[in-house]
């Protein structure tokens, strides 16, 4: 069976997913704070990884995994969200689906930080 909301095509499809992903990024800043603070590192280590960065492939890596780290954080709310509305009682599968996503923002962050490390030292 198909999503009632599947359907449109073309140029209204492509306007419909930029509202929702504006939609997504919005309410990832309002309710959640990890989020928010990555976006704040975000918007210092761009301008910084520009400014050290030894040639387009080092600002590249640089960027990329920093960005990595918000993409990780967005995928990590979703199942947050989504385990949070099937239930909100205490269930080892539940628990599990959150540390799994939880990890996975911490191997981005010390993929960054090794990235960083590595072209900065």
């Amino acid at each position: 069976m198909e999503s009632p909301f599947k359907g449109k095509t073309g140029l209204r499809r492509i306007l419909n997913a930029a509202r929702y992903s504006m939609d997504g990024l919005r309410a990832a800043y309002r309710h959640e704070d990890a989020f928010r603070q990555e976006i704040w590192l975000t918007l210092v280590a761009v301008p910084l990884a520009l400014w050290l960065g030894e040639g387009a492939i080092e600002r590249a890596l640089m960027i990329g995994s920093v960005l990595l780290v918000l993409v990780v954080e967005l995928l990590n709310s979703a199942v947050e969200a989504t385990v949070d509305r099937v239930s909100l009682e205490r269930h080892e599968l539940a628990k599990r689906a959150k540390d799994v996503g939880s990890a996975a923002v911490l191997v981005a962050l010390l993929n960054a930080a090794v990235v960083w490390g590595l072209l900065l030292l």
